[in-house]
């Protein structure tokens, strides 16, 4: 490999952006860049530089990430590209190695990502953590299974009220799902309310509206209309950007509002959680034409710290032989239960890769599930079903939108 890794200076952001924009068909802004660097510290940017010329780059976000029982530090991976005009090279391997230990080094315990390309990252021991749904319901088809009584006051908001109003509820839902992060506000303002025109994907501008219960926000949708008429009758869609409620009760009231926008034949959704109540809320689930597949990967980059930080159920114990031969210090065997993650030297209950790890580790997937696709070994009899009860979690991992 002729290119050599290193971290960015400000200025050479823009650089490093420019593998990843190559795939999209364009080439990083000025203006566009500084939006990323209200998020993204320069810092935690590198770049494979050949020469004067930056041919790669990988960026990692400073993340609070929910887990089950609490929360973690977490980088979260973004804007990884190598151009192809140096693939095959080892620079994409050396772009990860240097990442995961600047990530060791900095004391975070889990990386994640979204894959744009699923085979890409299980050889650095991401396993995949969570699946999500794509809907598409056609409004003739989007009434409630049981009777349902609205409830407090649905008002639209421009974007300087939505930031008031909406991070709370955001928030409420983030700490008790596995897979979201905290988001500050400069995250709220430059990504998820900015509504740039390449985003609308020909539909109008970013709608906001918030439902109010007993006079608080408690629950919002982010969305854009995309009108258009055949024959005089309306063909087009509601695209929900990003919808929740802090109850049930308000997340059904917010998916009822969406539901009901006149003029609009149709209402699309990405991300939801294959867990997502409208599964349940509608009259016939098979209306909504859910296409699943997978969202967040996960890396464990200190398995012992990662576990301790998680919630765990449960008596039983379990001993794990872990092989993770691109960060070998967490090599080893740990016996895990409720209040102890620990390295120990007796026999194994189970051998697996990192990467099941990761899978197993927001409560996405069961060991019993990734046992069956050869993912993990089971040495001593019960031990599968003794670490489903200990990973047990009431909550579907969910991240709303692709960072």
């Amino acid at each position: 490999m002729s290119a050599q890794i290193r971290t960015c200076r400000p200025d050479e952001v823009v650089h490093a952006l420019a593998p990843i924009m190559h795939f999209f068909g364009h080439r990083p802004t000025e203006e566009g860049t500084r939006r990323m660097l209200r998020t993204l510290e320069p810092e935690r940017m590198h770049a494979a530089c050949e020469g004067d010329a930056i041919v790669g780059g990988a960026g990692a976000f400073s993340f609070e990430l929910s887990v089950p029982g609490g929360r973690v530090p977490a980088a979260g991976v973004t804007v990884v590209a190598v151009l192809p005009t140096h693939r095959r090279r080892g620079i994409l391997r050396a772009l990860m190695r240097t990442q995961l230990d600047d990530v060791h080094r900095r004391g975070e315990p889990v990386a994640y990502l979204w894959a744009s390309e699923g085979g890409i990252y299980g050889r650095f021991g991401y396993g995949p953590a969570s699946l999500c749904g794509d809907v598409e319901i056609a409004r003739a088809h989007g009434g409630f299974a049981h009777p349902f009584e609205r409830a407090g006051r649905t008002r639209l908001v421009d974007g300087d009220e939505a930031l008031e109003l909406v991070p709370p509820v955001y928030e409420a839902v983030a700490r008790e799902t596995p897979g979201m992060f905290a988001r500050s506000r400069d995250w709220w303002d430059a990504r998820v309310l900015a509504d740039p025109e390449w985003r609308r994907e020909g539909g109008g501008e970013q709608m906001r509206v918030v439902l109010e219960l007993e006079g608080r926000p408690a629950a919002y949708a982010l969305y854009r209309l995309h009108p258009s008429f055949e024959a005089g009758s309306s063909s087009g869609f509601v695209s929900v950007i990003e919808a929740m409620g802090a109850t049930p009760a308000a997340t059904a009231g917010i998916w009822r509002f969406l539901l009901d926008v006149d003029w609009m034949e149709r209402v699309k959704a990405t991300l939801l959680p294959v867990d997502h109540p409208l599964l349940l809320l509608v009259t016939e689930a098979r209306r909504l034409r859910m296409r699943v597949g997978d969202a967040l990967w996960v890396r464990l980059v200190d398995v012992r710290a990662a576990l301790a930080a998680r919630s765990l159920q449960g008596d039983g114990s379990v001993v794990l032989e872990i092989v993770d031969s691109f960060c070998p210090w967490n090599e080893g065997r740990l016996r895990v239960a409720r209040g102890e993650v620990a390295r120990t030297t007796d026999e194994p209950d189970l051998r697996l890769d990192v990467s099941a790890l990761g899978s197993v580790y927001l409560g996405g997937f069961s060991w019993a599930q990734v046992a069956r696709a050869g993912r993990a070994e089971e040495l001593a009899d019960g031990a599968l079903e003794r670490a489903d009860a200990l990973f047990r979690t009431g909550r579907t991992p969910w991240c709303p939108e692709i960072f």
